[in-house]
């Protein structure tokens, strides 16, 4: 990235994370979330500008704000971070190339292959993740720690600076992870480690019964992360979208980027989309815990 877009985006990160759109008023029971500390962090900045990433992925940024949610998170040079489940890899391609460049160290949680239940699916799955991220001149050495259901600790106890789960939270609950994923997050991070959240936020309205609408609660959000031990650290505003009226006909997967238009999920033509297109993606929960210590 060219010297003038990174001041460029730095000064727009600066203004966004001094603003009251940008930090939330704070957590539950009247806790104010402190305003992240901003400091020029110029392989940040590169890694999302790079080039590597795909156009797709770009576009998600305006609704996905990495650069301000990986600064309020409290992302730092030469640390190692875990994702967990990252999927298609949204995250990877930002935090694997900026581990490379600070001397960190990358984890993606993907699927448990000493799960005897695993499905084939889910072994294609992670051989595709790791040939996607197997440039070792763009992503360094991505880690990859089996994890899921039954899997053993993704890595060892206290050796983690930051633990992140994007979008995943609605899933892990109904399906009864939630306790054992925070308890593996909470061992595997160092004392003062983070724990950082992004998921759909169904407040202020009730959760859907088995959250089948996809969006969970921040209050079972913050409940289950106190229970494992975390201490709640900061909420922020980053990745709101007043848009959404989380009363969609195929829940929150009605949005983009999975715009389903049909309940078994095959594409429906006559489908109008444009409503939730217009809306872009889901109102999100973005949240901050510490491990004491």
């Amino acid at each position: 990235m060219s010297k003038r877009p990174r001041i460029a985006a730095l000064a727009a990160l600066a203004i966004s994370l001094s603003s009251s759109a940008a930090v939330g008023a704070g957590l539950p029971g009247g806790a104010k979330a402190p305003p992240p500390r901003f400091s020029e962090d110029a392989s940040l900045i590169d890694s999302i500008g790079g080039a590597w990433r795909p156009p797709a992925e770009v576009a998600r940024d305006k609704y996905r704000h990495p650069l301000e949610s990986l600064t309020f998170w409290g992302l730092r040079p030469h640390t190692v971070v875990a994702d967990l489940e990252p999927g298609g890899g949204y995250w990877t391609q930002i935090l694997a190339p900026y581990e490379r460049m600070t001397g960190g160290v990358y984890i993606a949680g993907v699927a448990d292959l000493n799960n005897p239940n695993l499905s084939e699916g889910g072994k294609r799955g992670r051989e595709a993740f790791a040939a996607k991220f197997a440039n070792e001149a763009i992503y360094g050495k991505v880690q990859l720690a089996s994890f899921g259901p039954k899997s053993a600790p993704f890595a060892p106890a206290g050796s983690v600076d930051l633990v992140l789960t994007s979008r995943e939270l609605h899933n892990w609950a109904p399906a009864g992870l939630i306790d054992k994923i925070m308890g593996d997050a909470y061992a595997a991070l160092k004392p003062g480690g983070i724990l950082a959240v992004e998921d759909h936020r169904a407040d202020p309205r009730p959760e859907a019964d088995k959250l089948k609408d996809g969006y969970i609660a921040t209050a079972t959000v913050i409940a289950a992360a106190r229970k494992a031990g975390f201490v709640p650290d900061g909420a922020s505003e980053i990745n709101a979208n007043p848009k959404d009226t989380k009363d969609h006909p195929f829940g929150v997967w009605t949005l983009p980027p999975s715009r389903q238009s049909s309940a078994d999920g095959k594409p429906n033509p006559a489908f109008d989309r444009a409503k939730y297109d217009a809306i872009g993606e889901s109102d999100r929960m973005t949240l901050r815990f510490k491990k004491p210590g």
